[in-house]
This record gives C-alpha cells, structure tokens and sequence, in this order.
C-alpha cells in the first residue's frame, strides 16, 4: 500500500486501494471475466460535442435526460463467516465442528445504460466479489443482473439485464473537454436515486494511485462536482448529455465530497466496453517501455533538454518501441495526436487502443526531433488478439474444481476450500498435484469458489509464482509451487 497525504478512496469500496504507474503500466496485465463472448450487440453510438453549447448554464434539459439512463446497482457480497452457539446447539446434529454461516454485506452503486438491449457499464470495485447483482431503473422497475466482464486494471464492469428499448447515454469524446467546462454527475449517492450536482473539469489525465494493480490505466478526469459513496459508476455528463466519463474516486479524508472526484475518461470506458462485448475479455496493447515522468531533477540529471514529457529509462527486447527505433534516453512528447506531459496520458493513449494499432509518436532525442509510426503489440510481443480458449486454460490451470460440503469442511477442520477432483493435464499435473487434493489457500489467500481461483489467477502475469496450500485426501497438509 502507499499510503497519500490525502486518502483517495473508491466510494463504496471497503479497503484502500493503492498503484503505481510508469512502465509496469505499460506492460499491463490483460484483465478478463470468464463469461460467454458476446456476438451480436448493439453498437455504442458515439457522437462530438456540439461547439458553443457548453458555455450553457442551463442544465435541465441534460439532466433530465441523463437521469433515466443512469441506473442503481445493488450488490450482495459475502464478508467472512459468523458462528450461531444457538444454531449449532438445537440443529447441530451433534456434528464435532461449529457451522460456520457466510456474513452477507449489502452495498451499492451506481451504473449507466449504453444500450437499448440492457448493457450497463458501472465500476469494477461496486460488483467486485459479489454473489448476487440487482439493477434498479428510475422507474423503479428492478432487474437481476449478470456480469459480463470486469476489467481491474481501468475499474470497470460491464452487466447486462434482460430488458428492451432502454434509455442510453450517447458517449461523447473525452479528448475534447476543457478545463473549466461545466460538467454533471449523475448517480445515487447514499441510496438517494437520481442525484445530480455540477462542477467543472478541474484537471485532465490525473494519476492518484488508487488502483491496486500494477498494470493500472489511471488517467482520471478530475471535477469539483460534488460525488459520494454511492456515485461510483455513474455518469459524468457534459452540458450536452454525453457521457464523458465513468465517476470512480474521491479525493477525502472523511469518506465523503471534500471537493474533488475523479471519472474515467469516456474514450478508454468505450474501448473496455468494446473488447468485452466483442471478445470476452479486454484487449491490451503495449509499447514496450518503461517510462518515467521528466522533472527539473531529472532533466539536470540527464542533462535533457526539455522539462517535461515522458523519459524512456529502458525499451524491451521484441517491443513494439524497439522495433520502430526508439531508444532508451529518448523523452517522449506527442502520441496519437495529443500533447504529453506525463506517463498518465501516455497510458490513456495507450489504454483506448489495442494490440496492431497504429501509432504516430513523437520524441526528443537530444535536440532532435523525431517522428515515428508504431504498430502497439500485446504482452507476447505479437498483434494477436487473446484467444478465449487461452483465458479458460490459465484461468482453470487445466484443472476441475468442486465445492466443499459442510461435512468435507468438518472432516477437515477448515472454513473454507475446494476439492481438485480432477487436476488434468495442466501446469498442477506437472507441479505434481494429485487429485483429491483440497485446496485451502491459493498465493497466501484463502479459496471458496473456482471464480476466487479465477480472480486471483487473472491478476498474475506469465512467470508469476503460484503457490497452493491444503490437505491430501488422507488429511496430510501439503503445498505446490510453481509458475503461471
């Protein structure tokens, strides 16, 4: 954890969730839910701001537009055990071992509708580890929802409700706001629905190192709307109704609105959006570098000549950047037609793109400036797109998993754990993992579900250490190690 000055929290998250940026961001971690890819969906319409009209203080009409399309999304999630004396006493049934009963915690959110066919996009952090999912309409019609994808990298989600002719949001471009433009946040703040407050774009491309992952896209929209817990994953609207970005984080020392709160920017919500619908999983695409902001003690360091831009401390063999002919000392200053001043808005670049896309950047080298055309390759170092069948063989580790019954549980001594009933082919078989073997602590974290396998699994890169603990059929404890 690295701990700020002022504590950035997820609004309704319940831990602190802190990352860093620079290359590792780079070299992100394709993020992926194992679900169904989705073939036919209707396309995200997205139309330009229209000039002259932000100016407008009148926000009715957006407002009142934007209201239906933002939904409230209600979660069930399971925190810990609890032990009932008195359960156990009259229903026990003489069992050796108390019963332990799930802790169900019920917590909210907020999610915006981009289709008519009941896609909603909302924050990864507001379903995270749920067991049940329930979306609420301003019409207070109320509908179970299915998680289609979640993307930890950007905190974001995608669900889908079974429900028609739906009132969307439009997405708006979100390399065109301004500093200073009015903008509304839409969502359902301490449970009261259909809140709207204003404010303007305070910052752009802000990084705040809230998001626990080592691969993190953060390059927020700060605003001074007010937003508090509850507003996660609603809508940041311009004045002309166009979602430009998903409401994320607050900047607080209390827990709630002390005056700044962060979206994520439009252009890398569609792109998340995109990939889930149409590959099952989120498409990454790297450079191949690692990068450091440049600082007047870097540039005095380095004897650079510019104050500002994104330094390349080091470029990966087979990478993208090195096959174009950037080198390391090179100070990057223009990608994809935007100016860069830092490595957060290198990586929303970066971040709204996929593996073949072509980028135009331009560097400092020396005194010289250089341009150069780079085709973004995936963590592989190839153009391929992530195969589905891929994602289901790392995230199974080649492996059957079942549920434990209470009676395996009492048998056992634990409160948790799964069986390995079949260890297959895979990297267990050759780590020597027999079948049978239940399964209790998966990298130090205790396992209940073959979706916790999966969670912890997907966070990991090729060559991370997986380390199992648990008992052999016979009772005995043991552990495995190897790498993914």
């Amino acid at each position: 954890m690295k701990p700020k000055s002022f504590l950035s929290i997820f609004l309704i998250a319940v831990i602190s969730l802190t990352g860093g940026i620079a290359g590792s961001a780079i070299y992100s971690n394709i993020s992926f839910e194992n679900e169904a890819i989705v073939e036919k969906v209707q396309s995200v319409k997205v139309i330009e701001r229209v000039q002259g009209i932000a100016s407008s203080t009148d926000f009715s009409i957006a407002a009142e537009e934007a209201i239906h399309s933002v939904v409230h999304v209600k979660t069930s999630v399971e925190q810990g055990y609890y032990y009932n004396p008195f359960k156990d006493f009259f229903f026990g049934f003489g069992q050796s071992q108390p019963q332990a009963t799930p802790r169900i915690v019920q917590s909210s959110g907020s999610g915006v509708i981009i289709s008519e066919d009941g896609y909603i996009v909302t924050n990864n952090h507001v379903v995270e580890n749920a067991k049940e999912v329930k979306v609420s309409l301003n019409d207070n019609r109320e509908f179970s929802a299915e998680i289609i994808g979640v993307d930890p990298t950007t905190d974001l989600a995608v669900l889908k409700i079974d429900a028609n002719k739906l009132p969307l949001l439009s997405f708006g471009n979100s390399d065109k706001v301004k500093l200073g433009e009015w903008v509304l946040a839409v969502g359902n703040p301490f449970n009261l629905t259909s809140t709207v407050t204003a404010g303007i774009i305070s910052a752009k491309g802000r990084n705040i190192n809230i998001i626990d992952d080592k691969s993190a896209i953060e390059a927020f929209i700060q605003t001074d709307a007010a937003v508090n817990p509850g507003n996660s994953g609603g809508a940041l609207i311009n004045t002309t109704g166009q979602l430009i970005g998903i409401n994320t984080a607050i900047s607080t020392r209390s827990g709630s609105y002390e005056g700044y709160s962060f979206a994520v920017p439009a252009n890398i919500v569609r792109k998340v959006v995109d990939d889930m619908l149409k590959y099952g999983t989120v498409q990454r695409a790297y450079l191949g570098v690692n990068i450091i902001d440049v600082n007047q003690n870097l540039a005095e360091e380095k004897s650079l000549e510019a104050n500002q831009g994104v330094y390349i401390s080091g470029v990966t063999d087979n990478g993208a950047a090195k096959e174009a002919g950037i080198e390391k000392g090179d100070i990057i200053t223009k990608a994809g037609g935007k100016e860069i001043h830092k490595s957060s808005e290198l990586l929303e670049v970066i971040g709204s793109r996929r593996p073949g896309d072509n980028l135009k950047v331009s560097i400092l080298r020396g005194k010289k400036k250089k341009q150069f055309d780079i085709i973004l390759r995936n963590r592989n170092g190839n153009t391929d797109m992530l195969k589905k069948q891929d994602i289901n063989s790392k995230l199974s580790l080649g492996a059957t998993f079942e549920t434990l019954s209470d009676e395996q549980k009492n048998r056992y001594g634990i409160r948790s754990g799964l069986i390995i009933s079949e260890v297959g082919d895979g990297k267990l078989a050759k780590a020597g993992v027999p079948n049978g073997f239940i399964l209790t602590r998966l990298n130090n974290k205790a396992v209940n579900s073959q979706k916790e396998v999966e969670e912890i699994v997907k966070s990991l890169n090729s060559g991370d250490g997986i380390l199992l603990q648990g008992y052999r059929s016979d009772g005995r404890p043991d552990y495995f190690a190897f790498g993914l």
